[in-house]
């Protein structure tokens, strides 16, 4: 296992959707390992392949780390969002924009499919906070990033704060 780079914004791999995976190989374990590897370094709950430079649909989630929510540790591959339920506003940070946090609406509630790891594919109902990561993570494998869903002046004013947290150093 290695700890991989994980790529900021605004690196174009980030606004690039992803590609599916066809075969599960020995390269998309390691690939899979270094993911969580690279995302328990980092202290984060959730971590979509193109975030360390690997344009595949895969992203992995364990929200064990968060106390407040049930702990959930998934690898998924080829996720697909079936339905969504509800609405829920959270406080979402990002690997990508680090140090910067904002406000997202989100659904509370999903149903979605996705393969695992052996190569079965699986459906799956997630709620509350593992239900916003999984939202948050299928966003970066469609090339959407957090910031993205964030409408006028908030929008602005992230990004104002992303970049001077870059030039003062304090993200990554």
């Amino acid at each position: 296992m290695a700890v991989r780079k994980i790529v900021q914004f605004p690196d174009p791999i980030l606004k690039t959707p992803t590609l599916r995976v066809d075969v599960i190989d020995r390269d998309i374990v390691k690939l899979v390992e270094d993911m969580f590897e690279t995302m328990y370094h980092a202290e984060g709950v959730g971590l979509a392949a193109n975030q360390i430079g690997e344009p595949l649909r895969i992203m992995v989630i364990d929200t064990s780390p968060k106390k407040e929510s049930p702990p959930v540790k998934l690898v998924l591959i080829n996720p697909e969002l079936l339905e969504g339920q509800g609405s829920i506003k959270y406080r979402e940070g990002c690997l990508s924009f680090p140090g910067l946090t904002v406000e997202v609406e989100r659904y509370q509630k999903v149903k979605f499919r996705a393969m695992d790891l052996k190569g079965e594919i699986k459906e799956y109902e997630l709620e509350g906070f593992p239900a916003i990561v999984f939202q948050h993570e299928l966003d970066h494998l469609d090339g959407i990033t957090f910031i993205d869903r964030v409408n006028g002046l908030k929008r602005r004013l992230a990004l104002e704060r992303y970049a001077k947290l870059q030039r003062q150093g304090t993200g990554g």
